[in-house]
């Protein structure tokens, strides 16, 4: 035990997570479209949770009105939705996969750079397979991506979850606690 475990209670903050990682979402994309087969759902989130403080407002307005702005060249719609536990979404839609990495990552530079970063939960990116929605989720505070597959009210299907981080597990930075890769119900994309 260090000096500072000890000052701390054995405590360490967590490294912030890398903020390129994000950016490997693009590239995985590639072998998700054409080894996997899956499809982009034309949707991604990020989600947070709010402060009712000015600058923090502030910092989201200015985002928002920065997206808008760049929807001219790219295509991104923004809109909010506020979930039951009061974390607000902020859903992206865009039919270029690259447009919607490239929004989330602005939103949670302008958060970070700002010094909410502690307010990010994850990004969720929606893709399409055959008839089923696949999300990748992207955990802030872990700095690590993970799969999520509903299957019906509380449901996932575990196994699938597994086969995806297999065969992505050399384009993404994966949770490797299991237990880490928590379900979110209820995803507006």
């Amino acid at each position: 035990m260090g000096f500072l475990d000890a000052l701390l209670g054995g405590q360490r903050k967590l490294k912030a997570p890398a903020a390129d990682r994000l950016f490997a979402m693009s590239t995985a994309y590639v072998t998700i479209e054409t080894s996997l087969g899956m499809k982009s759902g034309g949707r991604a989130g990020i989600v947070f949770q709010p402060l009712a403080t000015p600058d923090f407002k502030s910092i989201l307005t200015e985002t928002e009105e920065l997206l808008r702005g760049a929807a001219s060249d790219s295509g991104t719609t923004v809109s909010s939705h506020d979930d039951e536990f009061r974390y607000r979404w902020l859903i992206l839609a865009d039919p270029d996969f690259d447009d919607l990495v490239v929004s989330v990552n602005t939103i949670s530079a302008q958060l970070q750079a700002g010094g909410y970063g502690d307010r990010l939960l994850c990004a969720v990116f929606k893709l399409d397979e055959d008839d089923d929605a696949v999300y990748v989720i992207y955990n802030f505070k872990r700095g690590a991506f993970y799969p999520f597959v509903p299957t019906g009210k509380g449901t996932r299907n575990d196994e699938r979850e597994l086969q995806l981080v297999a065969q992505l597990g050399a384009e993404l930075p994966f949770e490797q606690e299991i237990d880490r890769r928590l379900p979110l119900w209820d995803i507006p994309l």
